[in-house]
């Protein structure tokens, strides 16, 4: 037992434990690989347990980078199955609109297919309802929307050649596309010179898949699936009844007028891949975002500046206050004291109650609970429970954790409002419960108004929002009552300090000492630091691209908490030393401030990042980015007012006080 030689014996059997855990599988909960096999002759599955022959192909919601509204697969009236049934979904994946359903496209494994006709949709135009579909179809071609089809819990992927030579696979690819009227091809057109009609569309019809499997060694049979890849195609068939996959491609004229038919083909070959295991199967989508050098240069950067709020911090307590404490407590007359100045003549005030301390008090609690929900969220997404590979997990592991963490929230702001003298416990604790979580809900119901009358797959349907109403109600509100009682139950907060009757007057301060410019200038520095990986995550949000560098996130996660205590009790000793000791709610606006910067980076983001177009898509943007600002700013305030509060507490502790 060298190896640890100064850890306890028990502490040594579980670090063992774990160690021999992750070094003897690497399978995560409910994501155990699908063995498949091939038919003998007989048609009947190879007598082999838990190995199939029969691949099934799920469709996932249709969403675009011009629009916020995803609509379901059925909405566009695709080839679709209604007989079986669909897959259960988690609460995340309701919350994030994802709407898995099974498709008629089935495959048998290793069985090779050209031209499989699966179906063919007629429209007539001179029928409303007909003609509304194909509207319907034509408007998601122009705002290029996306199939998200998954074989084996793995998207489908297109893959193309990009910049530099490099390949960039995609987990979906376009309904079709629009040649303007002006001859301009859009989107994918550019892809194929044939389509050059003028103010006409272009829909892929066909799609050439192949699926790559590994055959496991050392295991009684069967192969894995390793890989999906597709390639979309147009093609008008030279007869609709039985297609052949020949002909020029299949266009939609603005206009036509008429009876049009558009059959939906599929060929599939299955390709034997020995380099790719199942473990790592997903790296071949990964790899392809070339991110990793912006995020290490984001993670220097953000250090840099940690570095340097660290030494300014240290430079404060191990000379400026080491000395000043010295100096304190070699006094030995009043006329002494007298002469002092700065943050040492406010030991009497710095502990008043703040004004509005039963709100503070509320948002310290709501912030404590946001701060340990996205804590520990992002270290399981690090161990890799949350990948993109467990759809919705992320967001019902969040959402469960915010009902759990009732307790702590009411625990926080019944002490802390005890603290300040508050007397109106039931006040206190009925806000604690219900006026952020009542915020965000508001927003988040109006917002869902919005998607129900656009018929989007977002709208959350009626039984999932009285699921998290119960959710709220009987879970997380008598959590919080729990938490006030014993936070009530227990004595004050002591302070090294007593607090003086009557206030001192606060002399005349300087620009820089003022309310104001302190908040403002506090939240730049947390900003620079978060501002890349807070690009990755809009794309993700509203581009619609993968997130899975949880490890990035939870390292800039700590780097943030890092910088804004640093920077509040930067700020909040400047301020002390003017002697302007309402610092409570200085420190938790100075870090909360960042949220600002977070709303104005979102709002620039949108102007100039995004294509978004549309009245409902731009009130959807707007209103859920208004929720994230606010956990941001509970989360980061929270943060700033408990650094401060520890470093105010700390000064203030070895002073002498006749």
């Amino acid at each position: 037992m060298w190896i640890f030689p100064k850890v306890p014996f028990l502490w040594r059997v579980l670090i063992l434990g774990v160690s021999f855990h992750v070094a003897s599988s690497f399978y995560l909960p409910g994501l155990a690989p699908v063995s498949f096999c091939e038919k003998n002759q007989s048609g009947k599955d190879q007598e082999v347990p838990d190995c199939r022959s029969e691949i099934e192909l799920f469709v996932n919601r249709l969403d675009s980078v011009e629009s916020v509204l995803p609509y379901e697969y059925t909405a566009f009236d695709f080839c679709s199955i209604e007989s079986e049934k669909r897959p259960s979904e988690n609460l995340g994946q309701v919350l994030f609109g994802e709407r898995i359903e099974p498709s008629p496209y089935k495959f048998e494994f290793k069985k090779k297919e050209e031209c499989k006709h699966v179906c063919t949709k007629t429209y007539n135009t001179k029928n409303q309802e007909d003609k509304g579909k194909l509207d319907f179809l034509k408007k998601g071609m122009l705002l290029n929307y996306q199939h998200h089809w998954i074989v084996d819990n793995m998207p489908v992927t297109w893959c193309y050649d990009v910049e530099d030579g490099q390949k960039f696979c995609n987990p979906g690819f376009p309904i079709g596309c629009y040649v303007t009227e002006a001859g301009r091809p859009k989107d994918a057109c550019v892809v194929n010179s044939e389509f050059n009609d003028k103010d006409t569309f272009y829909i892929f019809n066909h799609v050439d898949i192949t699926i790559y499997y590994h055959v496991v060694e050392n295991e009684a049979a069967g192969a894995r699936l390793v890989a999906a890849k597709m390639e979309p195609k147009s093609y008008k068939h030279t007869k609709a009844d039985s297609p052949d996959c020949s002909g020029a491609p299949m266009d939609l004229s603005n206009k036509f007028s008429g009876e049009l038919k558009i059959p939906y083909t599929y060929s599939i070959q299955f390709a034997e891949d020995k380099n790719i295991r199942w473990a790592s199967r997903w790296d071949y989508i990964l790899e392809s975002m070339p991110h990793t050098n912006i995020q290490w240069f984001s993670i220097l950067n953000s250090l840099v500046i940690v570095l340097f709020l660290s030494g300014m911090v240290a430079m404060i307590m191990l000379r400026t206050l080491h000395k000043d404490i010295a100096r304190y407590n070699q006094m030995d007359s009043v006329e002494d004291a007298q002469e002092e100045f700065g943050w040492k003549l406010v030991h009497g005030d710095v502990f008043r109650p703040p004004r509005k301390g039963m709100l503070l008090s509320v948002f310290l609690g709501s912030g404590t609970q946001i701060f340990i929900m996205t804590f520990v969220t992002l270290f399981f997404a690090c161990l890799g429970f949350l990948s993109p590979a467990n759809r919705g997990a992320l967001m019902t592991c969040a959402v469960v954790l915010w009902v759990l963490l009732g307790t702590p929230a009411g625990y926080i702001a019944a002490r802390f409002y005890k603290s300040f003298g508050g007397e109106k416990w039931k006040t206190n604790v009925l806000l604690t419960a219900f006026l952020c979580p009542g915020i965000v809900f508001a927003d988040f119901f109006v917002m869902n108004l919005i998607l129900w009358g656009e018929g989007s797959s977002a709208a959350m349907p009626f039984g999932t929002l009285v699921a998290i109403l119960a959710l709220w109600f009987c879970i997380s509100v008598p959590l919080t009552f729990i938490g006030a009682y014993f936070g009530f139950k227990k004595s004050g907060i002591e302070h090294p300090v007593r607090t003086n009757q009557i206030p001192r007057q606060i002399p005349e301060q300087s620009f820089y000492t003022k309310p104001l410019p302190g908040i403002v200038m506090g939240g730049i520095l947390p900003f620079g630091c978060i501002f890349i990986q807070l690009f990755f995550i809009l794309n993700s949000i509203w581009s619609h691209q993968m997130y899975y560098m949880f490890g990035f996130l939870f390292l800039v996660f700590i780097i943030l908490v890092i910088t804004c205590s640093e920077a509040t009790i930067l700020l909040c000793y400047f301020h002390l030393c003017a002697e302007d000791y309402h610092w409570q709610w200085r420190s938790f606006l100075t870090s909360g401030f960042t949220a600002v910067y977070f709303l104005v980076y979102a709002i620039h983001y949108f102007f100039s990042k995004l294509q978004i177009t549309g009245l409902a898509s731009t009130i959807l943007y707007f209103g859920y980015t208004m929720i994230m600002a606010l956990i941001f700013f509970l989360f980061t305030g929270t943060i700033g007012f408990f650094a401060c509060f520890w470093f105010v507490t700390k000064i203030y502790s070895v002073v002498k006080v006749d």
